[in-house]
Parts: C-alpha cells; structure tokens; sequence
C-alpha cells in the first residue's frame, strides 16, 4: 500500500475511532460549553470566524495570480524564479483549503446532523441527510476544516512548529462548540478532513517537485530541508 493510500486509511480509521469516543458525550460537552462565563463566550465568538472558507481561498487565489504576474512581467530572472516560487506555495494553501472545502460540505449534504441549535427539539443525534439548510450541517466542522486545512499547510512547511499550529487550529475548533455551532465530534472530524487534505496535497506537489519532495521513506519534506535542491 503505498503513503497516501496508507495515511488515509490511518487518519480515516483515527477519525472513526474519535468521533465515536466523543458522540457520546456531545450533548453534555456541548452545554457546558454555552454556559461558561459570557466574557469568555463573547471573546469566542469574536475570533471563531477567523475559521472561514472564504478569506482563505480569495486570500490565497489573489497571491497566486499575482505571483503569476509578476513572474510572467519582471525581466530579472532570480526574481522571476522567487515569483514562480511564492507561485506554487500560494497554489498549495488554495488546493488544500479548497479540497478541504469541498471534501466537507459533500459531508454535510449526505449526513445532515442538526445543529446544537436544535437539541432541544431534535437531540444531539438527530440526521437528515440531502438536506441543504444550515441547521442540519454540523458535521463535520467546516470552520473546524478550514483551520485544520490552513494550519496543516503551514504544520507541512514548517514541521518544527506543528505544536503550535496544532494549537492554533484546535483553538478555532473548540470556539465553534463554545458559540454552540457544532458538537465537539464535529469539530474533531473537520480538523481531522483538513489534515488529511494538507497531508494529501503535500503528495501531490512532491510527486511534481513542487514544493515539496519525497524523502527516502517516501513522506513529502519542504524542499528546503533538501540544500542542494532548488527550493521552487
């Protein structure tokens, strides 16, 4: 089974395993989540949307048709090379936030679970699935998938600091069970789906030398921990 193959299945099965362990405890998590202090709620809800789909893909869709420009505009060539090479690193954070995007919104249409909105009516468990309203997508996160895709990116690129973007992408996930927008299982499986898209992407672009490349156990590596390779 070759890597991409193999780490799907690994994050898949990883995914499974803990969506299970939280469902049960959805309901109680959930609650007293919305109950803490409304100082800590209000700053929540303040920083939540920072976790959109929508100022990722535009963000990095304008860098790279700018970094297009530039390289197709400029007569230098090592600032033509730098251009093709900010080029590729904007492309890799729009495939990956758009997979991701992508990935979980087909999610959300065929499982159709009713939002923290609607327990009181509906319970905690309650799907619909084809159902295209906003109350039943809360799963999985697709706030929790953005940042999970956003922070995987930057955790590829700058393995090192993984800690830190873990943290980064975890904080998002766990404002949309403190606002009330999903459950924390939802929240676990959109982090998860945007992880796999970073990781799955990284692939993709080291199998093209962009980017990234394989190392010798064939996992893609930034192409700058590779010296003696040209890093574009």
């Amino acid at each position: 089974m070759n890597r991409p193959i193999s780490s799907s299945v690994w994050l898949l099965l990883g995914a499974i395993l803990l969506v299970v362990a939280l469902v049960p405890f959805d309901p109680r998590l959930s609650q007293s989540a919305q109950a803490l202090p409304e100082p800590f709620v209000a700053f929540n809800a303040r920083i939540t949307d920072f976790g959109t789909f929508a100022w990722m893909i535009y963000g990095s869709a304008t860098l790279v048709i700018i970094a297009y420009i530039l390289a197709r505009v400029v007569s230098s060539h090592g600032f033509a090379e730098k251009a093709r090479a900010a080029r590729r690193l904007s492309l890799y954070f729009l495939v990956t936030i758009g997979t991701a995007s992508a990935v979980v919104h087909i999610l959300k249409f065929f499982i159709g679970r009713a939002r923290p909105e609607a327990f009181s009516d509906l319970g905690a468990y309650s799907l619909t699935p084809f159902a295209s309203e906003w109350l039943f997508q809360s799963f999985p996160s697709g706030h929790s998938a953005a940042v999970g895709s956003f922070f995987g990116a930057f955790a590829m690129l700058a393995p090192r600091l993984r800690i830190l973007f873990a943290l980064g992408a975890l904080t998002i996930g766990v404002t949309r069970v403190v606002v009330g927008a999903h459950y924390p299982s939802d929240v676990a499986a959109g982090l998860l789906v945007g992880l796999w898209s970073a990781l799955m992407i990284a692939f993709l672009f080291a199998r093209q030398n962009w980017v990234f490349r394989l190392d010798e156990n064939g996992w893609p590596r930034p192409k700058t921990q590779f010296p003696t390779q040209e890093n574009v």
